[in-house]
């Protein structure tokens, strides 16, 4: 069992930078492949970046790819989201997720334990 708690979110002028924080409860954190999605008012929720174990492999959305980076640190049990030169258009909602994966690590299907959300609002 894994408990998933974001942190980190807030409003920011168009430009700016939030890091997404997401720190892990739980057994073997460090096994699990960690995602961060979001969620914009209407939409659906959007694959953003995943990390496999040991932070070995990082895979991203195009939309995202270049301004934002995703690490862990297991000796923390925690997982970031470090977003730059941020746009009106990643306003959401943003969920940190995690599994043992064995299906896609783009679909949250996939991903078997979730966060409550951050709020992430970008003004022009």
């Amino acid at each position: 069992q894994v408990q998933l708690v974001e942190s980190g979110g807030g409003l920011v002028q168009a430009g700016g930078s939030l890091r997404l924080s997401c720190e892990a409860s739980g057994r073997a954190f460090n096994t699990y492949t960690v995602a961060w999605f979001r969620q914009a008012p209407g939409k659906e929720r959007e694959f953003v970046a995943a990390i496999m174990m040991s932070g070995a492999n990082t895979y991203y959305a195009a939309s995202v790819k270049g301004r934002f980076t995703i690490s862990r640190d297991d000796a923390k049990n925690t997982v970031y989201l470090q977003m730059n030169s941020l746009k009106p258009e990643d306003t959401a909602v943003y969920y940190c997720a995690a599994a043992l994966i064995s299906g896609s690590l783009y679909s949250a299907n996939s991903y078997n334990y979730w966060g409550q959300g951050t709020q992430v609002t970008v003004s022009s």
